[in-house]
């Protein structure tokens, strides 16, 4: 049994057919890339599975249920992660705080799991020596491995990473590389 399946997903903006009968599956443990222009639907995919948009056609499950119209929070309650082009931290808040509310709310775990799994993601994805800035002060770099980490905090079973390199120098595109080695070794699904 597939972790991510979708059968013939379609949505579309007006006239503008966006995904059309997209299928497919993703197993436990695998690594998935996904590939195309811009405007080619990757963000749309990842919508649609993570629950930000509706399909027109076609159903999504996750490890066997259909979750075609669950909202985010419930699919990510279930083991959804995922982290934006655009990295949307609480600027006012600082990276900790950021990774708590993630596991908090994300994964519904108590106060004091929170702050553990908070405290180990953010020495996994090298934003330990950061925890107590405001993530709106963060470089770019820093700002996707908060995307990241706040994305690890939900304890996904399934990671969607969005364009997760985008607008970072080679340099930086390595060490972030370097932080997803380590999920890869761990066993999460990525896509």
């Amino acid at each position: 049994m597939a972790l991510l399946a979708l059968h013939a997903v379609s949505k579309s903006y007006g006239a503008l057919k966006v995904t059309d009968g997209v299928s497919l599956s993703v197993s436990e443990g695998e690594t998935l890339g996904i590939l195309g222009p811009n405007g080619a639907g990757k963000t749309t995919l990842f919508n649609l599975i993570s629950g930000d948009v509706r399909p027109d056609a076609g159903r999504i499950e996750f490890q066997g249920r259909d979750m075609t119209a669950l909202a985010p929070h419930q699919r990510c309650r279930l083991g959804i992660g995922r982290s934006y082009q655009v990295p949307q931290p609480f600027g006012a808040m600082t990276v900790f705080e950021n990774c708590v509310t993630a596991a908090s709310f994300g994964a519904g775990l108590p106060e004091h799991e929170a702050y553990e799994v908070a405290v180990d993601v953010l020495a996994r994805t090298g934003l330990k020596a950061q925890a107590n800035q405001l993530a709106g002060g963060l470089t770019l770099l820093n700002r996707k491995r908060l995307e990241l980490a706040r994305a690890l905090c939900t304890r996904p079973k399934l990671l969607l990473l969005d364009e997760i390199a985008g607008g970072l120098t080679e340099h930086e595109a390595r060490q972030l590389v370097d932080a997803l080695k380590v999920l890869m070794a761990g066993g999460v699904t990525m896509v």
